[in-house]
C-alpha cells in the first residue's frame, strides 16, 4: 500500500495542546498544557502512522518522521526521548484520529535517525533493551559546538572563564537556543570545542568551568 497524502512536511497543518502524561522536559516536568505544537497535515492521514515497505515510500515516511520527532523535540525542548513514555503522547498518538505509531515502528523510526546522525540511542543492553531512550539531535553535539562558538565570538567572550552554569542558565545566555541546555550534551559540545582547540574545561564535575579561546 502506497502513502496516499502530499509529500510535503508544510508548516501549515494541527496546533494541538500536548499531552502532560508522559513526556517531559530535561528537568522531568511535565510539558505545560498551555504550550501548542503545530503537526505537519500528514499528521492526520492515518496512513501515516502505519509504516510503509515499499522502498521509497518507505523512505520518504522515515524522513517525515525524522523532521516531526525533531520539530517536536525542539519547540518542546526534548534532548532526550524515552520511546516508552513517547508512544503514548500526541507526538505517536493522534487521539482525534484514534491511530498511534507503535512502539517498535517508533524504534524503527528512531533508528532511520540514528544512521542520519540525528539521534543516538542511550544504554547498553542487547537488542531492544537499549532502544528505549535516545538523544534526539534536532542540533548535533557539532551544531551545539558552532553555536556555543559563534555567541562566544559576537559576545567578545574569548579568554574569558565562566562556569557551565553561567553559560547555559544565567541571564547573559538567555536569549540563545543552547539556554537550558542538557548537562550532557553540554558536554558533548563542550568536548568538540575542545578537540577543535577552543575550550579548555576544568574544575570538578560539579563546579566546571570552560575557558573560550
Amino acid at each position: 500500500m502506497s502513502l496516499s497524502y502530499p509529500l510535503s512536511l508544510a508548516s501549515s497543518g494541527t496546533t494541538l495542546v500536548p499531552s502532560s502524561v508522559s513526556t517531559t522536559t530535561r528537568t522531568g516536568k511535565p510539558i505545560s498544557d498551555s504550550e501548542t505544537f503545530t503537526y505537519p497535515r500528514e499528521y492526520n492521514f492515518p496512513p501515516f502512522f502505519t509504516l510503509q515497505r515499499i522502498s521509497s515510500t518507505s523512505h520518504a515516511q522515515s524522513q517525515k518522521w525524522s523532521s516531526l520527532i525533531q520539530s517536536y523535540c525542539r519547540f518542546h525542548r526534548l534532548f532526550k526521548l524515552s520511546l516508552i513514555d513517547a508512544v503514548s503522547s500526541p507526538l505517536f498518538h493522534n487521539a482525534r484520529i484514534n491511530k498511534r505509531l507503535e512502539l517498535n515502528d517508533a524504534r524503527e523510526m528512531v533508528e532511520f535517525m540514528r544512521k542520519e546522525g540525528r539521534a543516538e540511542w542511550i544504554g547498553s543492553g542487547k537488542g531492544d533493551e537499549r532502544r528505549n531512550t535516545a538523544w534526539i539531535w534536532w542540533r548535533n553535539p557539532e551544531e551545539w559546538a558552532n553555536a556555543i562558538a559563534e555567541w562566544v565570538e559576537e559576545t567578545g567572550q574569548k579568554n574569558t572563564v565562566l562556569t557551565l552554569y553561567e553559560l547555559t542558565e544565567s541571564d547573559i545566555t538567555v536569549s540563545q537556543e543552547f539556554h537550558g541546555m542538557d548537562p550532557e550534551v553540554l558536554q558533548k559540545a563542550l568536548s568538540t570545542l575542545v578537540k577543535r582547540g577552543k575550550a579548555q574545561v576544568f574544575g570538578q564535575e560539579d563546579q566546571q568551568g570552560v575557558k573560550f579561546f
